[in-house]
């Protein structure tokens, strides 16, 4: 997978990004299994020896200083836990999106489709990976769970391919701005489909988030009417896949063998089944002419630069887990906001996006808008 607009891409929970995403299982089974080892290893430490190896009983002198020292650690490993978990999905996130935005407007590449269809090819590939060397537990496949999640599929892949091409005409502060316009209907989709209601503070949010993602637009310098067009449909794709997702997850639990569907497998069936998808609309869109003549697939920097946003968009649906995991979805939906603002602030930085002061006013009420929002679905 492979853009930010998978961020949340499998995981379904209230946070602010209905993605995760395109992407958050596989590390909720590895993760416990892992902390059991651990804690085997430290109850039988010293009280239990390999082959040939004296077994030594520690006295009571000893036994305290160990289970002091135990606290210690297993105090040290619960604060640096969230820690290293947030820091490494704020990482993979501000990296994915950075990375995306070259590979479309530094190195002025025009075939969206053809590179989401490269990295979804390598998280395919590492998921099947994972899989076989039993690292990640991974659902058998079978005909009736791919038919289930077919039209999941379909709207995944059009979030994606929108979100591709919106990121290359339109400056990353200026997408983060307008994917605050997911959140508002997402809740308008969660209110008719699932009579699900907000809190009045999050409607405050909304109309906040409506208010900067208009006048950033009208005060964008580089506006580009295809650009806002692309992201505006990758806003109702997104929402569009979060809804959809959770009407489909329950009646594709039915056709697994254990009766759930991890995140681990979800990233695996979307990206597995869009690579045919994706490869019809390369033919289609004549996309493959355009890549076997472009000088630029030529540059090995280019490829490099490819191949890592691949690794990075499974990495954010990885880190993402983790993250959860550690905290909770009110810390991850709280700093998913707040990351927001240091992808925009280094959008603006090292692109050199053309910025008006009026504008630079809308894009930080905006961000203050989506923390705004965040906090409110708290209460």
């Amino acid at each position: 997978m492979s853009s930010d607009f998978k961020l949340d891409q499998v995981k379904v929970h209230d946070s602010e990004d209905p993605e995760v995403g395109s992407i958050n299982g596989g590390l909720h089974s590895i993760l416990p299994e892992r902390r059991a080892v651990t804690l085997t290893d430290r109850l039988f430490r010293g009280s239990r020896g390999g082959h040939g190896e004296i077994v030594s009983v520690p006295n009571g002198g000893d036994e305290k200083r160990e289970r002091g020292d135990e606290k210690r650690e297993h105090g040290s490993a619960r604060k640096s836990g969230p820690l290293l978990s947030g820091t490494a999905y704020c990482i993979s996130s501000c990296s994915m999106i950075l990375l995306n935005k070259v590979v479309l407007s530094g190195y002025n590449f025009n075939a969206g489709v053809s590179l989401m269809f490269y990295q979804n090819l390598i998280s395919t590939v590492i998921v099947v990976l994972l899989g076989f060397s039993g690292v990640a537990t991974v659902e058998k496949l079978n005909w009736k769970l791919v038919r289930v999640w077919i039209p999941v599929n379909v709207i995944f892949i059009g979030m994606l391919v929108s979100g591709m091409y919106s990121l290359k005409y339109v400056n990353i502060a200026m997408v983060t701005i307008l994917k605050n316009v997911t959140n508002i209907l997402t809740a308008l989709g969660e209110l008719y489909l699932f009579r699900k209601h907000q809190n009045q503070k999050v409607w405050t949010a909304m109309f906040f988030m409506i208010i900067s993602a208009i006048s950033s637009g009208i005060t964008d310098i580089s506006f580009d009417t295809v650009g806002y067009a692309w992201q505006l449909s990758n806003c109702v794709l997104t929402a569009s896949y979060s809804l959809t997702l959770r009407r489909v997850m329950d009646e594709a639990k039915k056709y697994t063998r254990s009766g759930s569907l991890n995140e681990v497998s979800m990233v695996l069936l979307n990206n597995l089944l869009s690579l045919p998808f994706a490869a019809l609309l390369i033919i289609l869109f004549d996309e493959w002419e355009y890549v076997l003549n472009v000088d630029v697939i030529k540059l090995p920097m280019f490829w490099v630069v490819a191949t890592a946003s691949g690794f990075l968009g499974l990495a954010i649906s990885f880190t993402s887990m983790w993250f959860l995991h550690q905290t909770g979805p009110t810390t991850y939906s709280l700093v998913g906001s707040l990351n927001k603002i240091p992808i925009s602030l280094a959008g603006l930085v090292l692109f050199k996006v053309p910025l008006s002061l009026p504008n630079l006013f809308s894009i930080l009420f905006g961000l203050f808008a989506g923390v705004f929002f965040a906090r409110a679905k708290m209460s």
